[in-house]
C-alpha cells in the first residue's frame, strides 16, 4: 500500500507540470518535524494555482522508521493568502488527510490504530519568487500535535531568460512574472 501511494504521488508530480498552463502549479519537497514525537520527516506536494488567492495542494509525508512514531500521509490541503504583498505571502492551511501508522503496535496509547484520518490547521510564510521557500506551522486535530514544515517551492513556467531564478542580482528582489 505504501509503495502504491508513493509512486502515484511521485507521479502525480512529474505529469500535472506537463498538462497544465505555466505558472498554475508548483512542485515541492518539505523537511518536518514533529514537536510532541520528537520525529523527523519528508515530504511533497503539488500546488495548483500556487499565484492566486486559494491554492489546492495534495501532499505526502514520510515519518522515518528511526523516529518513535513511523508512520505516512497522503491528503489534501488548501491554503489561503490572507496577506499578499510584492515580496511575501502569508497564508492559512486547512488539510485532510489518511494516516498509516506503521508502528502503532508498540504504542502505549489505548485504542492505537494502523488507519486514521486527520485534519490539520495552520499558518505559513513563502516569498513571490519562482522557486519559492516556504514555512509552515501546523496543528493536528486528532492527535493533538504540532509540527513545522521547511521547504522549497518550484513554480513550472516562471523563470523567463531576463530573469534569475531567486530574483534580480541583488537575490530576490523581483517577483515572478505572474505578478508583473
Amino acid at each position: 500500500m505504501l509503495k502504491q501511494v508513493f509512486f502515484i504521488s511521485v507521479l502525480l508530480m512529474i505529469l500535472m507540470p506537463l498538462l497544465s498552463e505555466s505558472q498554475n502549479i508548483g512542485v515541492g519537497g518539505d523537511a518536518m518535524y514533529n514537536f510532541q514525537t520528537e520525529s523527523i520527516g519528508a515530504g511533497g506536494r503539488v500546488n495548483f494555482f500556487p499565484n492566486k488567492r486559494l491554492s489546492i495542494v495534495p501532499q505526502f509525508a514520510y515519518y522515518f522508521a528511526f523516529n518513535k512514531i513511523n508512520e505516512y500521509y497522503a491528503g489534501l490541503g488548501l491554503e489561503y493568502k490572507f496577506i499578499k504583498k510584492e515580496r511575501i505571502n502569508f497564508y492559512a492551511i486547512v488539510q485532510g488527510a489518511y494516516n498509516s501508522w506503521l508502528n502503532y503496535e508498540s504504542s502505549p496509547l489505548n485504542g492505537a490504530q494502523k488507519n486514521n484520518w486527520n485534519a490539520e490547521g495552520g499558518i505559513g510564510v513563502s516569498n513571490n519568487w519562482c522557486l519559492r521557500p516556504f514555512l509552515e506551522y501546523r496543528y493536528n486535530i486528532k492527535f493533538r500535535e504540532t509540527h513545522l514544515r521547511l521547504g522549497i517551492l518550484y513554480i513550472f513556467g516562471c523563470r523567463d531568460k531576463s530573469k534569475p531564478i531567486f530574483g534580480s542580482k541583488t537575490f530576490g528582489h523581483r517577483r515572478c512574472a505572474a505578478y508583473d
